[in-house]
């Protein structure tokens, strides 16, 4: 299931000053006493919410992150905009070489994995002495019979306005567990409480 590991917040501080420079005539000093002055009026802007405009310093505040995530999450996922990706796993690079009886969630079934094993035997078979096309059809069939239970990972970056808009969405999402995950991550973040639920 999700896990999220290697968390990492930049510029929380330097941006909640900066919340203010709509009102000011000089830039601010980046200083702990400017940010308790300004952290009140962060705090009143992330209320307005997404959306408003005026809540946008909080895309100053990045985040970077590992995520161990089930395959079915990555279009979800990849939905937001700022949202990115620095690099991941890959099925097509490594499916042949996982651990059919590690590398699945909790709820892909014995079957399951007990065809991909035959896939993966029947590919390695072919591979060793068949022509281009059979290779081709034979991986073709084993990636198209993957299941969506397999486990990949990947670094992200995104940030607290984007946190924001996903904790919001996927609070109460069915997949439970997977996004119960990810908004527990999201409330551990500092001033998650303050900046990102309201």
């Amino acid at each position: 299931m999700l896990e999220i590991s290697n968390v990492r917040v930049y510029d929380l501080k330097e941006s909640v000053i900066a919340c203010r420079n709509a009102m000011r005539i000089t830039p601010p000093e980046y200083t702990e006493e400017e940010f308790k002055q300004s952290l009140p009026r962060a705090i009143s802007l992330a209320k307005c919410g997404g959306g408003s405009g005026h809540s946008t310093f909080r895309c100053g505040i990045r985040v970077a992150f590992d995520i161990k995530y089930p395959n079915y999450i990555s279009p979800e996922l990849q939905r937001y905009h700022f949202f990115d990706i620095v690099t991941s796993s890959s099925k097509i690079h490594r499916l042949v070489n996982m651990n059919m009886d590690a590398c699945f969630n909790k709820y892909v079934t014995k079957k399951s994995k007990d065809q991909m094993k035959e896939l993966i035997a029947k590919y390695n078979k072919v591979k060793n002495g068949g022509n281009k096309d059979e290779i081709y059809n034979v991986f073709m069939e084993l990636i198209s019979n993957c299941p969506q239970g397999i486990e990949l990972f990947m670094r992200c970056t995104t940030n607290y306005e984007q946190l924001a808009t996903i904790y919001k969405q996927r609070k109460h999402h069915t997949l439970k567990e997977d996004y119960g995950a990810f908004c527990k991550f999201i409330e551990e973040l500092p001033y998650a409480k303050e900046l990102i639920i309201q």
